[in-house]
């Protein structure tokens, strides 16, 4: 693709695009060509989703090849990362209806091949609700793909700073700074809630392959911190350096800090 090329480092697999639609196109393609090798297999593809701003156009260029290019999401198992607690599934808010509005509407993957976490059960369940989660994605061979943002802070999910790397899924506080960039979807801080619940880092990190996408100007200093910095809590995202099968895809802009 041009304006896109890949620089591998002896830590990071990094993969530098000019903006973000060319770092969304080629993000998109990727999870493209997960599916259809595992279709040629026969196989189904296990994908790990996220939500926010970032991936918008990412399902935009997948619902294109859906609709253009006939890429069928027939095989598609998928994972959402985390959903807002509490809130009713069917909210505008609701991380359920971002992907049905973003992407499950559009393409012909089965609503029974949908998972997300559904925050409105009661509050004694979230236990089972969580390691039901896990053992769902366990019983399908774990994550074949798991697609990342990254927060300003350096949460990936809901992995606020804090988090442990040996985290699996649970309901989590919610950072001050993950609160208030949230506030414009929500209309006013208030209303924004203080917890989620979100699959863990250790099961973030043993997916056969992580893409973690950011663009844009605002996550320049975050994605310094992430590559570049110190392995900590303090910046989840920060333990990504360690694990071999992350790619970084990043524009222009959110690559400013972080050198050659």
């Amino acid at each position: 693709m041009s304006n896109t090329f890949t620089k591998h480092t002896d830590r990071q697999n990094l993969t530098l695009c000019s903006d973000a639609e060319q770092a969304s196109i080629y993000t998109a393609r990727q999870i493209a060509d997960v599916i259809l090798e595992k279709q040629k297999q026969g196989e189904r593809a296990i994908l790990g989703l996220a939500t926010g701003k970032t991936p918008i156009k990412v399902y935009q260029e997948l619902i294109r090849l859906h609709k253009t290019e006939k890429l069928s999401f027939h095989n598609v198992i998928s994972f959402n990362l985390d959903e807002y607690y509490p809130i009713c599934s069917k909210s505008i808010q609701s991380y359920s209806y971002f992907m049905q509005h973003h992407l499950f509407g559009h393409v012909d993957i089965q609503p029974g091949n949908i998972h997300i976490p559904h925050a409105d059960c009661s509050s004694d369940r979230i236990p089972f609700y969580c390691t039901d989660y896990e053992e769902k994605i366990r019983s399908f061979g774990g994550l074949d793909l798991q697609l990342l943002g990254i927060g300003r802070n350096g949460h990936i999910g809901f992995n606020e700073p804090g988090s442990s790397f040996d985290s699996t899924t649970r309901l989590v506080d919610l950072h001050a700074l993950t609160r208030k960039d949230a506030e414009g979807d929500f209309g006013t801080i208030e209303n924004v809630p203080y917890q989620a619940i979100s699959v863990g880092i250790h099961t973030i990190i043993k997916a056969q392959k992580i893409m973690l996408l950011a663009i844009g100007k605002d996550k320049s200093q975050i994605i310094s911190k992430a590559l570049r910095g110190e392995i900590s809590t303090e910046v989840p995202a920060s333990l990504l350096q360690t694990i071999p099968h992350v790619e970084f895809i990043l524009d222009r802009d959110a690559a400013a800090l972080i050198g050659d």
